[in-house]
């Protein structure tokens, strides 16, 4: 019995997590907060305050993710520095593909909305971001 209802509660959370689409790709593009990392043991570490964010920008199956500190006046310093990537669809879901003159990574997309992704990397640690919200010191 205790089989099947693990069985059962397993079915229904796999059938009730929502599907990445393609063009749900396009909620990608702009200003994320990391806000929580889960690492394969399960520990968390959560992100209370960021200097930094991550701005992604795609255009069609390729973009590139870049580090940003938000600034007051509601500008962003930023560098030369960017991560290209390429997505490609795989099975259910979409990954990211990284690659520079030192490495190569992957990061699967696990969920995707307007304001909140995750991905998965390689090594099954799980990276959670919300849509940055800018402080405007101005008014």
């Amino acid at each position: 019995m205790r089989f099947w209802s693990t069985f059962l509660i397993l079915c229904l959370y796999v059938g009730c997590t929502p599907k990445v689409s393609q063009d749900s790709l396009l909620y990608l593009n702009g200003y994320w907060e990391i806000k929580e990392v889960e690492f394969p043991d399960g520990n968390t570490k959560e992100y209370k305050v960021n200097t930094n964010l991550d701005y992604i920008k795609i255009d069609g199956l390729v973009g590139f993710r870049k580090k940003v500190q938000p600034k007051f006046d509601g500008t962003y310093i930023t560098t030369d520095d960017a991560e290209p990537f390429r997505i490609l669809r795989e099975d259910e879901t979409f990954a990211l593909y990284y690659k520079n003159e030192l490495s190569a990574w992957t990061e699967r997309i696990t969920s995707l909305s307007e304001d909140r992704f995750s991905v998965i990397n390689e090594d099954n640690i799980t990276y959670s971001y919300t849509r940055y919200v800018p402080i405007n010191a101005k008014e």
